[in-house]
């Protein structure tokens, strides 16, 4: 198996957008294609680049408000394929499963909204499901999977983009799933704490 792998598709899906022309304008210009939701779709297509609705893969609307928009197979099994593994190619390709080859994710900000004095309904709106979902997926198969987890690893990316073109070694890919398993941990304790505090 390949320690470098090329990135051809990206799944972006993210609360906060500054910092993310830079790095989208560097991956196109590498040919990387975007597949995306809602408003950061429109983010993408507002910068002038192509970009497929994540509801044109799986075939369903956002729907329940916006609480179910990328929890599908389609989308997670793009994500948790393993490249190397004969079975899941072919479960992937007899399915019409894309392969999703990098992850940015920006979770709701729960922190900032809970001291921000919001009542408890807006905070519960506020608790991350398919961002955290992703973060874990990508994370667990960063043998095929580059995982950016939150804003701070634009930057981290765009210079190895700079760099090396839109490929990464297994190293650069564990170094990312570490640190999404971080973000990943932190979310979940700043949760159980507001919850513990009630």
């Amino acid at each position: 198996m390949a320690e470098t792998k090329k990135i051809k598709t990206a799944l972006i899906s993210v609360f906060h957008k500054d910092g993310l022309d830079d790095l989208l304008s560097a991956l196109h210009a590498d040919g990387v294609e975007f597949l995306s939701t809602g408003g950061t779709q429109q983010f993408i297509e507002s910068l002038g680049f192509p970009c497929r609705k994540v509801e044109d893969v799986t075939g369903y609307p956002s729907i329940l408000g916006g609480r179910v928009k990328t929890l599908h197979p389609k989308v997670f099994g793009g994500i948790l394929g393993r490249r190397g593994l004969e079975g899941d190619v072919e479960q992937m390709e007899s399915y019409d499963i894309p392969a999703i080859d990098l992850v940015i994710v920006d979770l709701y900000p729960f922190e900032q909204t809970v001291a921000s004095g919001a009542s408890e309904a807006d905070i519960i709106e506020k608790i991350d499901i398919g961002g955290i979902s992703l973060i874990r997926a990508g994370a667990k198969n960063f043998n095929d999977v580059v995982i950016i987890p939150s804003k701070a690893e634009y930057k981290p990316l765009l210079e190895i983009v700079k760099a090396q073109g839109a490929s990464t070694t297994l190293e650069q890919r564990r170094e990312f799933a570490t640190k999404a398993f971080g973000v990943s941990s932190h979310y979940d304790t700043a949760i159980h704490n507001w919850f513990s505090g009630k």
